[in-house]
């Protein structure tokens, strides 16, 4: 295994299948079915979104509803899947996005950060919130 980067930023995170969610929340799916885990995630700001390897994807039930090129940080590129929405919690705060399928592990990347207005703080190892919105993300439109 590599050694950790110097100042990696590790998170726990609740994933919960989306459209789950919405089923239970209108009475057409038992509460009891509702697919969630808990995983550690690494903060990832050289990545553009949320990054679920193939094994998480199958446990949450997650469809594949595309493809999408990725490229990773030696250049290399391949096509890898896009899943329906999946909701993301972390340290107090929630959003759902469309996850990348690939790898080993959980990936949050930068358009995930900014939709929970959070910061990676490196030298403690930790996320944090927007100092300038400490109490709950907002989202900036100009």
């Amino acid at each position: 295994m590599n050694p950790e980067p110097v100042g990696a930023v590790r998170t726990q995170t609740k994933l919960v299948n989306a459209i789950d969610k919405a089923l239970v929340a209108r009475g057409l799916l038992a509460p009891r079915l509702l697919r969630q885990i808990e995983a550690e995630a690494l903060v990832d700001t050289g990545a553009l979104t949320l990054v679920i390897p193939p094994n998480l994807v199958e446990e949450l039930g997650l469809r594949i509803i595309g493809q999408q090129t990725a490229q990773y940080a030696n250049g290399f590129q391949e096509l890898v899947g896009v899943t329906e929405p999946v909701e993301i919690e972390c340290e107090g705060r929630r959003t759902s996005v469309e996850a990348l399928v690939v790898g080993t592990e959980v990936l949050i990347g930068q358009v995930v950060l900014e939709l929970l207005d959070l910061l990676p703080d490196c030298k403690n190892q930790r996320l944090v919130p927007n100092p300038d919105n400490p109490d709950y993300p907002v989202a900036m439109i100009k």
